[in-house]
């Protein structure tokens, strides 16, 4: 395979009525890095996290995460290790890293969008618990020896990735995929279209007689397996997703991913860490809803012209009342003075 998800085998799905489920696995598990799970305390007066991914790496003696004296062992201050929220934070959370707030002040915004930017914003979707026949499917997946992720379909339509550095961090991780978040259509699917068909790679009977016969068709099938997995795939191979370098992790690079937020694709949120030759330990994906993107799409066109609503709404093809009706139909009205 190629692009977001190099250095990764797609296996032979697993299929549970309309929940198609490719494992995805590694030749070797990524040295020097592990991913578990923790109850979170966390020291706010309003903040709840239900679980969180804690990231824990053996370093050699002089390097370090973040600040400190340089250590020889595992990091284990809690205040070091970095942590992935869930995706629900994720979800609250895209729009507002992709707009930030008007650098200039026009007078068509408000003061307080002009002070603040978007603010926080909640944004709905449905959890894996909402997902007809998903709790099924994970309870009676099985896993591969080498497995370090999956490529979770419903309806064929991708709601997300999740890979871990090492077979044993996804074992443990693998019922959290129900506490993730997916998007509506997702759920749609998965209800009302019917289950979806498996598919089963063939050998030739014909052309084997010996070992290396049968080995040669094996891996014929294993290909024909990867080129119809990158078929299904293309929504996220496809989507020129950016990645954001967010810090580095030792030899390795935790990266934000944004889509393009393009009108004519699918388009994934998520984060990544990524060793040096761009291989991935860590990913994980959600797929946006077209309400979510159209969303994306009109602050990224307002971010990229600077919040002027007239030169917005020249690349968007409109005029300045089109972009106020838009803003309001995407639950926005409120960044703008009466009359913009």
């Amino acid at each position: 395979m190629n692009g977001v998800l190099t250095g990764l085998t797609p296996a032979p799905a697993q299929v549970w009525g309309a929940v198609r489920l490719v494992p995805l696995l590694r030749d070797q598990p990524v040295p020097g890095l592990r991913l578990h799970r923790e109850l979170s305390e966390v020291d706010c007066e309003c903040q709840y996290l239900p679980h969180a991914f804690v990231l824990s790496t053996t370093a050699a003696y002089g390097t370090q995460l973040g600040g400190g004296p340089p250590t020889g062992m595992e990091v284990r201050s809690r205040r070091r290790r970095p942590r992935f929220l869930p995706l629900p934070v994720a979800a609250e959370g895209y729009l507002t890293l992709q707009s930030g707030r008007p650098p200039i002040a026009w007078r068509e915004w408000t003061n307080a969008t002009v002070g603040r930017g978007l603010s926080p914003r909640a944004d709905a979707a449905y959890k894996g618990t909402e997902i007809a026949g998903l709790d099924d499917a994970l309870r009676v997946f099985e896993l591969h020896p080498r497995q370090c992720g999956v490529a979770l379909y419903l309806a064929d339509a991708l709601a997300g990735v999740f890979v871990t550095p090492h077979p044993d961090d996804y074992r443990l991780l693998h019922p959290t995929l129900l506490q993730d978040m997916y998007g509506e259509p997702l759920f749609q699917y998965a209800h009302l279209f019917p289950p979806v068909q498996d598919f089963t790679p063939r050998l030739e009977a014909s052309k084997v007689s010996t070992v290396d016969d049968l080995r040669s068709e094996v891996a014929r099938a294993r290909d024909e397996w990867g080129r119809f997995h990158d078929l299904m795939a293309g929504g996220l191979l496809q989507s020129r997703v950016v990645p954001h370098r967010v810090r580095a992790l030792g030899p390795y690079t935790l990266a934000r991913l944004v889509p393009p937020y393009a009108l004519d694709v699918d388009n994934h949120v998520g984060e990544a860490i990524t060793d040096a030759e761009g291989r991935i330990a860590y990913l994980t994906t959600l797929r946006l809803s077209a309400a979510q993107t159209r969303r994306g799409h009109l602050l990224s066109t307002l971010y990229a012209h600077d919040w002027n609503l007239d030169e917005t709404a020249a690349a968007l093809g409109t005029d300045r009342a089109g972009v106020a009706q838009r803003l309001e139909r995407a639950g926005f009205a409120h960044l703008l003075r009466p009359g913009s």
